[in-house]
């Protein structure tokens, strides 16, 4: 499998036989000039995760690509006049010969005050890949390789540690790190790194750089 972070929840997804594109968001940079993507998927429609100015010229310029999108994401992209697939938990789709499983549902809580739209985490291949968005969600699938949240408003260091060490993929690869200084980023990393489980390794992303994990 190989793996480009395009930064912060932007990530390409090159199975061997399908090429997904997941959360395509304003943070994210370079994700613009990628061609023959079979799939764009949104875990939900929060602007870090989906990018509405940016998402139609990319599904222009992809035009046999599937858009799949969670449900609250549905109504912001229908004024683009962009159709898309959209799935619920449970629900198994299969994308250019990749088998893409939607998990979870619920955004985790900012606040209670704060009200949350619907959250899919994606499981790529019956776990060879897991994009869980904005949530902690345990799939019930084995994770051989999963994108890990670094920080954001509705978690902590400790619950990213407990939530890395619950899933105990084979490689964790930092995502959702662009709210946090350069300092905040590499202090995060190093903690996953020494405070992962046994018998999983950090994939430490390059900017837009491809690797094979």
């Amino acid at each position: 499998m190989k793996i480009t972070h395009f930064g912060h929840s932007c990530v390409l997804v090159e199975t061997g036989s399908a090429r997904l594109l997941f959360d395509p968001g304003v943070w994210s940079h370079g994700f613009e000039d990628l061609r023959d993507l079979d799939a764009v998927l949104i875990t939900h429609l929060h602007g870090d995760h989906l990018d509405p100015d940016r998402l139609a010229p990319l599904m222009a310029a992809n035009q046999h690509a599937e858009l799949v999108v969670d449900p609250g994401s549905a109504g912001v992209l229908e004024p683009l006049g962009l159709v898309a697939r959209v799935l619920n938990a449970g629900d198994t789709a299969t994308l250019a010969g990749a088998t893409v499983a939607a998990v979870g549902g619920a955004h985790a809580v900012i606040h209670p005050e704060i009200e949350v739209p619907p959250n899919l985490g994606y499981v790529v291949d019956d776990g060879a890949f897991y994009h869980p968005g904005d949530s902690l969600f345990v799939p019930e699938q084995k994770i051989d390789v999963l994108a890990l949240p670094t920080a954001a408003p509705w978690m902590k260091l400790a619950e990213t540690v407990e939530y890395f060490r619950a899933i105990a993929p084979r490689v964790a690869m930092p995502i959702h790190e662009g709210w946090l200084s350069q300092g905040g980023i590499d202090s995060s990393f190093h903690r996953f790194t020494s405070m992962g489980p046994d018998g999983s390794r950090v994939h430490l992303p390059v900017a837009a750089e491809t690797a094979e994990v």
